[in-house]
C-alpha cells in the first residue's frame, strides 16, 4: 500500500490468512450450521437432504440455517476467536487498530454485525490488497492464520 493510505484502515504489520483456507473455514460452518439446524428442521436443512428424502424444502428452511450459522459463527468468533470453521482450519479474527495489535477479543455486537455482512455475500468479495474485504473493514477485524495470531497477538498480551 502507498503512503497515501487513508489513516482509519491502517496498513497491517502482519498477513492475513490465504483464500483457500477461508473458503474452507466458510464451508465447514455452513456445514455445521445445517446440522445443527437438522436437529430442529430435520433431514430437510441437511445439504441435499429434502432430494434425499424425498419431502418439499419449506422456504422457511434456508432462512433458518441462516439464522443458525450468524449465530453459530458471532458465538464461536465473540467466545473463541473465530467460527467453527475458523478454528478446525485454524484460522483466527482478530481487531485491527492503528498502533499495537489489539489483543480484546470481538465483543458480541462486532461480531454479529460481521456475520450478518458476510452472509450478504457482496461484502467478503470488495477487498483491499491485505485481504480484507468489507466486512472485516466494517468491523475493524482481520483474519490471520494460528500461527500468525500466536506470533503476533500473544506477544503482546
Amino acid at each position: 500500500m502507498t503512503s497515501s493510505a487513508n489513516p482509519a484502515t491502517p496498513t497491517l504489520p502482519y498477513e492475513t490468512a490465504s483464500w483457500g483456507r477461508r473458503v474452507l473455514a466458510l464451508f465447514i460452518d455452513w456445514l455445521a450450521s445445517s446440522l445443527v439446524a437438522s436437529i430442529f428442521l430435520g433431514v430437510r436443512a441437511l445439504p441435499f437432504g429434502s432430494l434425499l428424502a424425498g419431502v418439499d424444502p419449506r422456504p422457511t428452511d434456508n432462512l433458518w440455517i441462516l439464522v443458525v450459522f450468524i449465530v453459530q459463527t458471532a458465538v464461536f468468533t465473540t467466545l473463541g476467536g473465530g467460527s467453527f470453521g475458523k478454528l478446525v482450519t485454524r484460522l483466527r479474527t482478530v481487531r485491527v487498530s492503528p498502533g499495537e495489535p489489539d489483543v480484546r477479543p470481538l465483543d458480541p455486537l462486532r461480531s454479529i454485525a460481521r456475520q450478518i455482512l458476510v452472509v450478504l455475500v457482496i461484502p467478503p468479495l470488495i477487498f483491499r490488497p491485505d485481504r480484507r474485504g468489507l466486512h472485516d473493514l466494517a468491523a475493524g477485524t482481520a483474519t490471520v492464520t494460528l500461527q500468525t495470531y500466536r506470533h503476533v497477538f500473544r506477544r503482546v498480551g
